[in-house]
């Protein structure tokens, strides 16, 4: 189980109504002034270092609290500067990524979701996912669950949360200049799977509901809605789209006039209203804005700080809560600093600590892998993680295509290449050959499409794309 609440109510019944009390006659502001966000931000940040452990860790076994690493981000706080008693040699960014390069982790039957949580959290914390250590590829080993039989879902489709948040952790982990990661045709299948999961009412749950009448009329929870419409977002649908409108109006159908919370599947609680108000920061929606203000002069940020200890800083998963939660505590705290899933490392203020932090080169004899997709200009896209023993610092895009046809997960992305051997131009892959203007072309970390050459240089952590066109 591997994001903490979602996964935790898997087993849960859904209702079949929500009983939301929306009233349409708005206030022109919202109670929630920058000052009080600022001290919330404060507070809450505060709270979230004192879940660190004496080791300077955070993740841990079952659910733990690696998710204040998109928590501090959001809020400007860099995880380097996060260290139990000032001791920098045991700061969080570190520890987690020690942790994240070990066989063990995450654990002897990973799912999907494990490496989406690594990929999310890693990127908030400064480590280049791609390039955590000469081992570790987080963006391959998501890459590893796509489903070749249902093209567009990572891991067994059913459990959609592995879907959105692999569209959340390729879309959001963007390079460390900023720029798109994974090739746009990987981008599209992801984007459609999530459009086709859209509930009647504008939102989503965890399940599956493309293709079934019954699942697609059923009503969303306020949690999966919120991580979906972020999912589409960090794919690079705009906030104006039509699905993320849909969504949005779900939200504000879900609104409690007294209090600014969501309704939720769950009931109101702290957790859902954050991922509500994180998939409505994703999208460039203001969660204070006049739409998401009620009579009451209530919104859903209001509902958070209301449940937050001051000025211990922690965040109750209930109104009727005496004691903070962990859980909604970093839910909130991301929501209220304006993050969505995943942000952008700050810069340290710890000196000499850099920004990013990556594995530099391969290590000649540790085993490795690279994502890799295969767009043959007619819709067949490929997508897997190529294993390899590098013997040297680079690679070439021939050794790595000669690997993908026996070592690749899944198997069946690239099942011939030509020529076998040497340098010069790749002719030929899965069969199809170039002709005329439409050859095979690659990119390298979202870069511009050039002439496939075996001999082409690949680094460590390179997401390599292929594309057969013009």
């Amino acid at each position: 189980m591997s994001f903490s609440r979602t996964f935790r109510r898997l087993s849960l019944a859904v209702p079949a109504a929500l009983g939301a009390v929306v009233l349409s006659t708005l206030p022109a502001l919202a109670t929630s002034t920058p000052a009080q966000l600022a001290t919330s931000r404060t507070n809450g940040v505060s709270y979230l270092k004192s879940l660190q452990a004496a080791d300077g860790s955070y993740a841990g076994s079952g659910l733990s609290n690696e998710w204040a690493f998109s928590a501090f981000a959001a809020a400007g706080t860099a995880v380097v500067d996060v260290a139990p008693g000032g001791d920098t040699a045991k700061n969080a960014r570190t520890v987690y990524r020690n942790l994240l390069s070990t066989t063990a982790w995450p654990s002897a039957t990973p799912v999907v979701t494990d490496y989406e949580r690594g990929t999310l959290n890693a990127y908030a914390a400064g480590i280049d996912p791609a390039r955590v250590s000469a081992s570790r590829n987080l963006i391959a080993d998501i890459y590893a669950y796509w489903q070749t039989a249902e093209p567009g879902y990572f891991g067994p489709s059913g459990n959609f949360n592995g879907t959105v948040f692999a569209a959340l952790a390729l879309g959001g982990a963007k390079t460390q200049s900023g720029g798109a990661r994974v090739p746009q045709a990987l981008t599209d299948a992801l984007v459609a799977k999530l459009r086709a999961n859209q509930h009647n009412d504008g939102g989503w749950t965890y399940q599956k509901a493309e293709g079934d009448p019954t699942a697609l009329n059923t009503a969303s929870d306020i949690d999966m809605t919120g991580a979906a419409m972020a999912a589409l977002c960090a794919s690079g649908v705009p906030g104006t789209d039509t699905d993320v409108v849909q969504a949005k109006n779900f939200l504000k159908g879900r609104l409690v006039a007294s209090s600014g919370a969501f309704n939720s599947l769950y009931g109101v609680n702290t957790s859902s209203n954050g991922w509500g108000v994180a998939g409505l920061n994703a999208c460039g929606i203001n969660p204070q804005s006049a739409d998401f203000t009620t009579l009451s002069g209530k919104t859903p940020v209001d509902f958070l700080i209301a449940n937050q200890y001051n000025p211990a800083g922690g965040f109750k998963y209930k109104p009727a809560d005496t004691a903070p939660s962990a859980y909604s505590s970093i839910d909130a705290l991301r929501a209220v600093a304006g993050g969505g899933f995943t942000t952008a490392p700050p810069v340290p203020v710890t000196p000499g600590a850099p920004q990013w932090v990556a594995q530099a080169a391969f290590t000649a004899g540790t085993a490795t892998r690279l994502a890799l997709t295969v767009d043959d200009g007619s819709g067949n896209l490929k997508v897997c993680a190529v294993s390899f023993t590098p013997t040297a610092a680079t690679t070439t895009l021939g050794d790595v295509l000669a690997a993908a046809t026996s070592a690749a997960a899944p198997s069946g992305c690239v099942t011939g290449v030509s020529p076998v051997s040497g340098t010069g131009t790749i002719t030929t892959v899965n069969g199809k050959a170039n002709s005329g203007s439409n050859t095979w072309k690659v990119s390298v970390d979202g870069s511009s499409y050039a002439t496939a050459l075996r001999e082409k240089t690949i680094n460590i952590g390179d997401t390599v794309a292929l594309r057969w066109g013009a």
